[in-house]
């Protein structure tokens, strides 16, 4: 397939509604391109959005028509004081230099996905009290790696410890904070949303 490129650098853009929504172009936010006060509305899947280092998104709003799964690039930008809405599953917020080098120039501050579902989303190497994460059936383990002896300390419903929770050390070093959608799991892992509510409840260091 030939695919219509589209390209955002070396520019800012503000106050402009933008739809990236042609599943036959490839969108490219690329380098020194900053984008303030804007909309964007996604409606491709990730293999249609790159973004390159040095793309900053200042007070934006992502709205997010079509699942995006497994989208790494955000690492790549500076995000601050944006909204998401919508789902995203398999994402990663943040610096983590590690994953390439382009990654090195990645933040994220003062965001907000209280309107978004997100799962199996990651925030690396930033700060995840300035950040507001979704509520409850979504729930946030804010320093998954540290707090991973806590968590394995009680029994979780069904398969939810040995897949989840069993695992937590395997994840990246940067990782700050890791939400899951609990619909998901429960459907997954053989729990119900109230057996995994009722174990969350018990520990400060989730959010829900």
């Amino acid at each position: 397939m030939l695919y219509n490129k589209v390209f955002y650098e070396d520019r800012e853009i503000e106050n402009e509604r933008l739809e990236l929504t042609d599943k036959g172009s490839l969108y490219f936010l690329g380098s020194n391109v900053t984008f303030r006060n804007c909309t964007l509305v996604l409606k491709v899947s990730g293999r249609n959005l790159i973004f390159d280092q040095g793309t900053r998104f200042i007070d934006c709003t992502f709205e997010v028509k079509q699942e995006l799964r497994n989208h790494q690039d955000w690492v790549f930008s500076s995000l601050k004081g944006c909204r998401f809405k919508g789902r995203l599953t398999g994402c990663d917020f943040g610096h983590w230099p590690e994953y390439s080098e382009r990654a090195g120039h990645g933040s994220i501050q003062d965001c907000d996905f209280t309107e978004a579902r997100l799962d199996a989303c990651r925030i690396m190497s930033c700060d995840p009290a300035t950040i507001r994460f979704p509520r409850w059936p979504c729930f946030t383990i804010l320093d998954p790696i540290g707090r991973a002896p806590q968590l394995r300390g009680v029994t979780w419903p069904g398969l939810v410890g040995d897949v989840i929770v069993e695992e937590l050390h395997t994840h990246p070093v940067p990782t700050r904070a890791l939400t899951y959608y609990a619909p998901v799991l429960a459907e997954r892992l053989e729990a119900s949303l109230e057996e995994i509510r009722t174990v969350i409840e018990q520990f400060d260091c989730i959010v829900y």
